[in-house]
């Protein structure tokens, strides 16, 4: 027997076999299409489904399930996928039109949980009952594993430590709120403490490296500066290390897992990275006596997400 996990990403969909021990066996990619109706980007999924199984040399008797993961929420008793912005769903009959199509059972998730998952089972943290993944990209994604199974909570919206509360009358955040953990602790609030930095620093080496332009500063200038010992990209780093070390921190103490992982574009920063962190973080754990979570950086990459919704059950 084979599972089906299907990726959904903004610009793209991956849909893969996955055997028991987390191998992908065979995979492909579509385009995502947001401009076509609901039941047809149902239909294109099936379709490639259909493909793969094919591709196997399967039957549809031979797949044990299929798993989607999506960057929004879902009912796992319903199947309705209650809000899943890029791709333009609010409360949608994803499992009702799925089964209009073909008869394989159908497991949804948030995707930042399916990634936690494909760690925890054939990732860096397999092996452990208790795991959160963290993922550093433009916002920050969470996945939390008890007992070997994903907690996102009593109506699947738990798990948004990206929207934390840091400061009540911080930043605004694309949520609504103010002082979003995500606001300080993202590559992107990297990017605008640099872009507000440079106003102050005319010559400094930072809007050096990017011609002048502050519109063109990314969280990996600012890091590979900082990696020089460059004072102004330092002083920044470590503001920002500071930052997610709380929200690190605070995940300790709130839940005492047994590994934190990081994935994540900011996470190809590597060793780099992973040592500020753990230099930092312990400083603001309550039980400084007791034994600290690893720390330790996604090994899945872009296969985690096919991955993690084919162990989805």
């Amino acid at each position: 027997m084979i599972r089906i996990g299907i990726d959904v990403g903004g610009t793209g969909i991956q849909t893969g076999a996955v055997n028991d021990e987390g191998i992908i066996l065979a995979e492909e990619s579509i385009i995502t299409r947001t401009d076509i109706p609901f039941p047809e980007q149902i239909r294109n999924m099936v379709d490639s489904v259909r493909r793969i199984i094919d591709a196997c040399g399967l039957e549809l008797k031979d797949v044990a399930s299929v798993g989607v993961g999506i960057p929004g929420i879902a009912s796992k008793e319903t199947g309705e996928v209650i809000k899943c912005a890029n791709m333009g769903w609010n409360h949608v009959p994803f499992r009702q039109e799925w089964e209009k199509l073909i008869s394989l059972p159908l497991y949804i998730e948030n995707d930042a949980n399916v990634a936690a998952l494909a760690e925890s089972i054939a990732g860096v943290s397999a092996g452990t009952s208790s795991s959160v993944f963290i993922t550093i990209g433009t916002g920050i994604g969470s996945g939390i594993i008890l007992n070997g199974k994903i907690w996102s909570g009593a109506h699947g919206i738990g798990g948004e430590l990206g929207h934390v509360i840091l400061d009540l009358d911080g930043v605004p955040c694309s949520c609504g709120n103010h002082g979003c953990l995500e606001r300080y602790c993202s590559a992107t609030a990297l990017i605008r403490f640099a872009r507000e930095a440079v106003q102050l620093f005319p010559d400094c080496s930072l809007l050096k490296a990017v011609d002048g332009n502050p519109d063109r500063i990314e969280a990996r200038t600012v890091i590979d500066l900082a990696r020089t010992n460059d004072p102004l990209a330092s002083a920044l780093y470590t503001k920002w290390i500071s930052y997610l070390s709380q929200a690190i921190a605070s995940v300790v103490n709130l839940l005492d897992p047994e590994v934190i992982v990081i994935g994540g574009g900011v996470s190809r920063a590597g060793a780099f990275l992973l040592e500020a962190i753990a230099s930092r973080f312990p400083q603001y754990v309550i039980f400084k006596d007791q034994p600290l979570p690893d720390l330790k950086l996604a090994s899945l990459g872009a296969k985690a997400g096919i991955i993690g919704a084919a162990m989805l059950n």
